[in-house]
C-alpha cells in the first residue's frame, strides 16, 4: 500500500500527522462535517499562529483536523504514539496488553487501556457479505471463554443453591471460510436457535458447511448446499471424501490463537468488552500474511478504518486524556 506506516512517523508528531493524512485522505482532505471534498473550498491554516494540520471548509464554515470523526478525536495523546499503538496491536499475533502500551508509550495505564479499546473499535468490521460465496467451504464451531458476569444459580437434589457451571461460560461461535476470513460472535446462549441465526445470516446458501457432531448444526445445515461433519468423540479430526478434506481445524486453530492470547496477554476481560477483543483477533486473522498483508499494511488499514467511529465512556470511571 502506498500509505504504509513509516518508522519516522513513530517519533515525530509532524510526520505522524502527514502519515495519517496520507492514509485517510489519499486524494486530498475532505470535510468530515459536511462531506465536502472540493479542494478549492478547503483551506489550510496559514501564518505563524496557525495550528499545523488545521483545515477550514468554506462549504459549512467548519474547521477540522485529520483526527476529527475518528476514534482519535479529542484525544490529547501525541499522534506519533497513536501510530505506534496501532502498529503494536496490529503486528502482535496475540495482542498487546494495556500495561505494555503504558510502559512502551510512557502513558498512564488508564489512557493506554482506553486507547487500546479505541483501536479495537477501529478494527471492528460490519455490514460484510456472507461467507463462502461461490460454493466455498465454511467451518462453524463454538467454544467457551471465561465466566459470565452474573452467574446463574440452580438448586441441586438436596435443595442447595449452586452456580450452574455449564450455563456460566461465555459462548463464542466462529465461522471460518476455508483459506479466507473468520467471523466470530459472542452469543447469549449456545442454543440451536442462537447458533442457527448466526449461521443463516452470515453464510451464503451455496456454501458447503463443515462442523463437528454437535446437535446445534444438523437442522440449519440442511439449508446449505452440503453439510459434512467430523466426529471428535471417536478422535476423527479430518476425513476425505472425493478429494475434499472435511474438518473444523481452521476454526479450532483460530480458537487456539484467541485463547492463548486472552490467557497469556490480556488474562481477563469483562463480558461487555468481549466483542471488541474478538474483533481484534478477527482483524489480525483476516489480514494475515497468508492473505498478502504485512505488519505495516495491516496497521495502515486499521488507521483507515478508524474514520467514522467513536468510542466514549461516561461515568465516574471515565478515562480522561
Amino acid at each position: 500500500m502506498a500509505s504504509d506506516l513509516q518508522n519516522s512517523a513513530f517519533h515525530d508528531n509532524h510526520k505522524a500527522r502527514e502519515t495519517l493524512e496520507a492514509i485517510r485522505w489519499p486524494d486530498g482532505p475532505y470535510c468530515p462535517h459536511c462531506g465536502n471534498s472540493d479542494q478549492d473550498k478547503i483551506a489550510k491554516g496559514e501564518g505563524e499562529v496557525a495550528r499545523p494540520g488545521l483545515y477550514y471548509c468554506a462549504e459549512c464554515n467548519g474547521q477540522f483536523t485529520v483526527t476529527v470523526g475518528t476514534v482519535m478525536e479529542r484525544s490529547k495523546i501525541s499522534l506519533h504514539k497513536w501510530l505506534q499503538a496501532f502498529h503494536l496491536m496490529c503486528s502482535s499475533k496475540k495482542g498487546v496488553s494495556a500495561h505494555q502500551l503504558h510502559r512502551t508509550l510512557d502513558l498512564s495505564y488508564e489512557a493506554a487501556w482506553f486507547m487500546a479499546h479505541r483501536i479495537r473499535e477501529a478494527m471492528r468490521a460490519g455490514g460484510l457479505a456472507p461467507l463462502g460465496g461461490g460454493g466455498g467451504i465454511v467451518e462453524a464451531d463454538e467454544t467457551y471463554y471465561g465466566n459470565v458476569d452474573r452467574p446463574k444459580l440452580r438448586a441441586n437434589k438436596q435443595g442447595r443453591v449452586r452456580a450452574n457451571r455449564k450455563g456460566n461460560k461465555r459462548p463464542i461461535v466462529a465461522l471460518v471460510e476455508r483459506g479466507g476470513n473468520v467471523r466470530t460472535f459472542h452469543v447469549p446462549v449456545a442454543s440451536k436457535e442462537h447458533v442457527a441465526k448466526v449461521v443463516r445470516e452470515n453464510i451464503a446458501r451455496e456454501s458447503r458447511l463443515h462442523t463437528d457432531e454437535s446437535n446445534l448444526y444438523p437442522a440449519v445445515g440442511t439449508t446449505f448446499d452440503a453439510h459434512k461433519t467430523v466426529k471428535h468423540s471417536i478422535e476423527e479430526y479430518v476425513r476425505y471424501e472425493k478429494g475434499e478434506a472435511i474438518h473444523t481445524n481452521s476454526a479450532e486453530g483460530y480458537f487456539g490463537i484467541f485463547k492463548r492470547g486472552m490467557k497469556g496477554v490480556y488474562q481477563h476481560c469483562k463480558e461487555k468488552h468481549l466483542h471488541r477483543y474478538l474483533a481484534e483477533y478477527d482483524f489480525r486473522y483476516n489480514h494475515r500474511i497468508a492473505l498478502g498483508f504485512n505488519d505495516r499494511e495491516r496497521a495502515a488499514l486499521a488507521v483507515k478504518n478508524a474514520a467514522g467511529k467513536r468510542l466514549t465512556y461516561r461515568g465516574t470511571g471515565e478515562a480522561r486524556f
